[in-house]
């Protein structure tokens, strides 16, 4: 009987990693949901995960303890959906939310997934736009864990979705559901008018269509090296 592949899901909490977390049990892949261990919402996501059948995890935050819980496990995929916002850094007092958390979080989980196996598939949530040289720090950082990740010796994938909205994201965040909205309403027109690529190329994603996308491309390529955009992954989940 062959070994059922699995996943450590870090930012399991976040819009798009619930679903993640949701699409990898649902292809029966054994699942590990990150959550951090102070989380006041703690006994809510244990409760939403075990249901689903997936194991919790309350690793903290520290380089030693992420490496040593990844190579216990020697996942087959990581997940890494990790984000913040200005208004969450600016409650906690960060400085360099980006480069703490979006970034440096973000290597952790590369370093300790390079120590677990050089097999171990990462799978990155980036940004369209990303790049290291961007005078945007969220793109920046990100343009800069992606040459990371083509410099290093894991295979990965790496997602640059434009806007990823919904109607269930709890975190409601006005004005990028407007500018999604709205984009999505020009990029119909311009599909009406012929130009559908448009409309796959930029128009925004659902947490549930964007985790789709990201476990078929990634359990459908194990070892693969990948960029893909908004339209490789709405095609993928379909």
């Amino acid at each position: 009987m062959p070994i059922p592949l699995s996943a450590f899901v870090a930012g399991a909490t976040g819009y798009t990693g619930r679903h993640v977390v949701a699409e990898l049990r649902r292809r029966g892949v054994r699942t590990v949901a990150h959550v951090r261990p102070g989380s006041a919402s703690l006994a809510g996501w244990r409760m939403r995960f075990t249901a689903l059948g997936a194991e919790v995890d309350l690793t903290p935050w520290e380089p030693a303890a992420i490496r040593e819980t990844l190579v216990r496990l020697r996942p087959d995929f990581v997940f890494a959906l990790l984000g913040t916002t200005r208004a969450r850094a600016a409650d906690e007092g960060l400085a360099d939310p980006y480069g703490r958390i979006d970034y440096g979080l973000t290597s952790q989980l590369r370093d300790g997934a390079e120590a677990a196996s050089r097999g171990t598939r990462f799978v990155y949530l980036s940004a369209m736009g990303a790049s290291e040289g961007s005078g945007n720090r969220y793109l920046a950082v990100r343009g800069r864990m992606e040459r990371e990740l083509r410099e290093g010796s894991l295979p990965w994938l790496v997602a640059q979705p434009a806007f990823v909205t919904g109607d269930d994201r709890d975190d409601v965040r006005i004005g990028e559901r407007v500018i999604a909205v709205t984009a999505d309403a020009v990029l119909a027109v311009a599909a009406w008018l012929g130009w559908s690529g448009l409309r796959d190329d930029y128009a925004s994603l659902t947490g549930r269509g964007l985790a789709a996308g990201l476990v078929a491309l990634a359990v459908g390529d194990r070892h693969g090296r990948a960029v893909v955009d908004a339209s490789v992954l709405r095609a993928a989940a379909r």
